[in-house]
């Protein structure tokens, strides 16, 4: 469309539209996943799946200028909580997304609306958001939902090669240096996994999670207290040695938050996609840098976290750096590589802790497994943070 997408926070009246400027929150194609690399749960398709009825669907895209709506498809992917639906008209293919209750806050939506346009304006590969008829607007209200329209992208899943874990990483780079002197118009989040008395709270709930949920409990109590004192300490000690570092000192920038394989779409191994803004927050880049370096060379295996290897994929991890460090303008600091291992721990930590102190499991996979499994990954990362630290060293060498 001709004219940019407007931002407004003004809310309407049931039917009224209001909005700002778009986000890509898991538009995709219907071959999108999170990829093997990702330690991120899995999350099912069926039973306990929001959808959206007859009526609503008629009144939100008449609110859209997308031409004779030829067929409607339900998209069940990502949260169970956001229905999204894959719509094929005259116009093209669009992707119609409800925001989850909790993730509609107004300013919340303004500020991931702000970020994405800023960057489909630099060429950046993301969704573009459709505007509402006559206003243009990029957030719909009606009855106090959220809706986004996106252009549809087809791409397909992360394949854990090289070329496209170094892609990836590329990406990344102009992402951050694009993002470098970016002045949002609405208050970014802060906070992040580094240091987080969320994550450490988390840890400390997880055996009393377990005992409500689990009947056999009992039986694994000691066991479940011993992995819950190694993992809060092994956290406590990553957190201080990302301190002593200083990256408490260091410069910061909007970051994604959530850089990993199924928050991107593919062509052979090119990213032409990266999607979901909603974590994006203030913080170091160094926080994005770890986790996609853990995100793109953990090894999984199955389902059975007993038989994952502890180590990582040592080549997909040389590669996500490399591509990073190689961007003009970001290169990766002595001091930065030195803290990435430490917060692949914090990181990998957190991410298990939170889902298991919540429901007492992994995705499908039992908390208990799960904390075995990381555990040794932690030891492992530990074990290795000096080599780590020096990939590039190595690579130049």
């Amino acid at each position: 469309m001709s004219q940019p997408l407007r931002q407004s926070l003004a809310t309407g009246a049931a039917g009224q539209s209001s909005g700002l400027a778009g986000s890509g929150t898991q538009a995709g194609s219907p071959g999108t996943a999170s990829g093997t690399g990702s330690v991120s749960s899995a999350r099912g398709v069926g039973a306990g799946r929001e959808r959206f009825d007859v009526f609503e669907l008629a009144v939100v895209l008449s609110h859209y200028d997308i031409g004779v709506v030829e067929a409607i498809q339900e998209f069940p992917r990502g949260s169970r909580k956001a229905p999204k639906v894959l719509i094929r008209s005259a116009e093209g293919t669009f992707l119609l997304k409800r925001r989850a209750r909790g993730k509609d806050d107004p300013f919340k939506v303004a500020f991931c609306h702000h970020l994405q346009l800023y960057l489909a304006e630099r060429q950046f590969p993301i969704p573009h958001l459709i505007g509402t008829r006559g206003d243009n607007n990029s957030m719909l209200q009606y009855k106090g939902r959220i809706y986004e329209l996106f252009e549809f992208i087809k791409g397909t899943s992360y394949d854990n090669s090289v070329e496209a874990t170094a892609d990836s990483g590329k990406v990344l780079g102009l992402f951050h240096k694009l993002l470098r002197d970016y002045e949002p118009d609405w208050e970014p989040p802060r906070g992040c996994y580094h240091a987080a008395r969320s994550v450490s709270a988390s840890i400390e709930t997880i055996p009393q999670t377990l005992a409500r949920l689990d009947a056999g409990y009992q039986r694994h109590a000691d066991r479940t207290a011993e992995l819950v004192d190694q993992l809060g300490r092994a956290y406590t000690e990553a957190a201080h040695r990302v301190n002593e570092l200083g990256m408490a000192d260091w410069p910061m920038q909007i970051v994604h938050s959530d850089w990993h394989p199924g928050n991107m779409l593919f062509r052979g191994p090119r990213v032409v996609a990266v999607i979901d803004y909603d974590a994006a927050r203030l913080q170091q880049r160094v926080t994005d840098i770890a986790n996609g370096a853990l995100q793109f060379s953990i090894l999984g295996g199955g389902d059975d976290p007993a038989a994952w290897p502890v180590h990582i994929d040592e080549q997909r991890f040389a590669a996500f750096l490399r591509s990073y460090d190689q961007v003009p303008g970001c290169m990766i600091s002595r001091a930065e590589l030195q803290t990435v291992p430490w917060l692949m721990i914090e990181a990998l930590i957190a991410e298990a802790a939170i889902p298991i102190a919540t429901t007492g499991s992994f995705g499908r996979m039992e908390g208990l497994g799960i904390l075995e499994m990381v555990r040794r990954k932690v030891q492992w990362l530990r074990e290795n943070a000096e080599r780590l630290s020096r990939v590039l060293d190595e690579e130049e060498g």
